[in-house]
This record gives C-alpha cells, structure tokens and sequence, in this order.
C-alpha cells in the first residue's frame, strides 16, 4: 500500500465477535482502521457514504451474513453492483455453512468464504491466519 491505513469495514452483530475481531487484527504491525457497524442497513449507508467521498473508502469488507434489517447477501449484492465500490474484496465471515450461504455469496462476488468456529480459540487462530494473509501478504488496488 501507499502508506495510508488499511480500512477494514467490519459488518458484524455480534458484539463479542466484533471484539475478537478487532483485538485480532490490531496484533499486526499494519496500520489499520476498523469501522464496525452493527446491521445491513448501516453498512449499505456507510458504503453509499463512501462511494460519495465523505467517509473512507474501505480496503477490505467482512461481512456477516445474517444481519439485522438488511441481511449480508443483499449488502454484498449492493456493494457489487455500485460500479465505484464493485472492486472492494468481501470476505463473508459468518456462523452458516450451509452449501446454499457459501454459493449465494460467491455468486454475488465474494472473494472468500470464512465460517467461525464455535470453539473460542479456533475463532482467535481463524482470526490471526485471516490476519496475517490479509494485513501482511495481500496487496489491495489502490483506491
């Protein structure tokens, strides 16, 4: 990257599960600013903020799926479908592995599928592989 923080807009209802998120993706020496917003139609206004410029542009998405007002798969639909934010990688990182979720979302444009374990500590190693790929080897486009 250019230098510039990496903005990872975390989509997550689940309080306890954004905070193992966050505390995951702050070990790495990347600067990085997480934007966690609790629902669907939050993140579709957050993102239509952002196509207009008057909020960051994520790098990254971590999307859930199952989301109060707006569910995950209509957000990531939306997302893809605005021609100036269609280029941001979605990572659904969701409790489902159902077969149905893991093809709707590829379908819509995922670039990865993430199920979290239910055991805390695979959650935490999950997070801190997902970490290490994203935050450390991956290059984003430049915006």
């Amino acid at each position: 990257m250019d230098g510039r923080p990496i903005v990872i807009l975390l989509v997550e209802d689940d309080v306890a599960h954004a905070e193992i998120v966050r505390r995951n993706l702050e070990s790495f020496r990347v600067a990085n600013a997480l934007i966690h917003l609790p629902d669907g139609q939050q993140a579709l206004d957050y993102l239509e903020a952002s196509s207009a410029g008057t909020v960051s542009r994520p790098d990254l998405v971590l999307l859930d799926l199952r989301l109060p007002k707006v569910d995950g798969l209509e957000v990531l639909e939306r997302l893809k479908a605005n021609e100036a934010l269609s280029n941001i990688p979605v990572v659904i990182l969701t409790t489902s592995d159902a077969e149905r979720d893991v093809v709707a979302a590829y379908q819509r444009g995922a670039v990865s599928y993430l199920t979290k374990p239910v055991d805390f500590g695979k959650f935490v190693e999950l997070m801190e592989a997902f970490g290490f790929y994203w935050l450390v080897w991956n290059r984003f486009p430049s915006p």
